[in-house]
């Protein structure tokens, strides 16, 4: 088993005996194909390799491993993070995690590290892209607030990101047809726009979630319990996943209460979550949960948008000891 700490720059990398466990050798390579290609030409064929989903450093690795024909697996980050930090408590380095990568390997069956298309990748750099100037916009217009003085030389900046915005929503719009084309029927859920079905449609693509519950507790929108005998510790949202998309949920939740729709099951959950006393952001996160839920559903079986359905609760997923659940 070879267990990879995937940097920028480097691959810190530990090979452990298939047999006793023991480590046989550690190496630091470039993280470059010629790295890779030093480390395939060293470990045995074999050996199945393990790593962190870093994004397109991890991925560029996993890419030029797999084509060589070897098996490579995805450790969850949070849970190889909370394994690292029982067999070490008291290091950490670049090295000790890749042995303890391995480790981990070891004693937790491990799904393949999933791979996205060249084009999906092209539009998950876009949506990327998208979201560095959307928050470069929203803090210019937070400093032309507080900066009167400097308002014309912020507006044309403001001008100029809006317009960049808009040419890159074009290119998105366009682009996810193609790809994603399970997008066009996310669109169909109300309050839910072209920039939002693309990030949902590719994030559900890449991930395979087995569940709702797994999406929406990515999302970071499951609620987080702090409960100890008697005391009942104060409910929030535990904030852990993908913020951007959390973000565009809660839009789309705040859109369905602008929306002039009788039959609108997001706006009447969000009368409901009202009457029970929540306040108007807790409420709206109950109104994204439920947007997230819908988005899965259609994904995952491949229909169209039905109100009707919207409450239609799936059954409850049995765990499968063999394979780690969180994709």
């Amino acid at each position: 088993m070879l267990g990879i700490d995937v940097s920028k720059a480097t691959l810190a990398t530990t090979l452990l005996d298939e047999h006793d466990g023991q480590p046989r050798w550690t190496l630091v390579v470039p993280n470059t194909p010629a790295g890779v290609a030093r480390l395939l030409a060293q470990t045995p064929p074999t050996s199945a390799w393990v790593l962190e989903p870093t994004g397109r450093y991890s991925g560029v690795v996993a890419r030029q491993a797999q084509a060589a024909g070897r098996r490579v697996l995805m450790a969850p980050s949070r849970r190889a993070k909370a394994f690292l930090s029982a067999v070490r408590p008291r290091a950490k380095a670049d090295r000790l995690d890749s042995g303890g990568l391995a480790q981990y390997a070891r004693a937790v069956a491990l799904r393949p590290y999933p791979l996205k298309a060249p084009a999906m990748e092209d539009l998950d750099q876009l949506l990327a892209a998208r979201k560095g100037l959307s928050q470069s916009r929203s803090r210019l217009r937070q400093q032309r607030a507080s900066l009167p003085a400097a308002a014309e030389a912020l507006d044309g900046a403001i001008a100029d990101l809006s317009a960049r915005l808009a040419a890159l929503d074009r290119r998105i719009r366009s682009q996810r047809q193609v790809v994603l084309p399970v997008a066009t029927v996310l669109e169909t859920v109300p309050g839910i726009g072209p920039v939002t079905a693309a990030a949902v449609a590719s994030c559900l693509q890449s991930k395979a979630f087995a569940h709702p519950d797994h999406f929406v507790a990515y999302l970071g929108l499951d609620v987080r319990v702090r409960d100890s005998g008697t005391r009942r510790g104060r409910r929030a949202l535990s904030k852990q996943g993908d913020a951007e998309l959390r973000r565009l949920l809660f839009l789309c939740a705040q859109a369905n209460l602008r929306r002039r729709d009788p039959d609108n099951p997001f706006q009447a959950q969000y009368a409901r979550e009202r009457a029970k006393g929540l306040r108007s952001t807790a409420a709206l996160n109950a109104v994204a949960r439920k947007l997230a839920r819908t988005c899965w559903s259609l994904h995952r079986y491949r229909t169209t948008y039905d109100p009707t359905r919207v409450n239609h609760q799936p059954p409850t997923p049995r765990s499968d000891p063999s394979l780690d659940s969180q994709p």
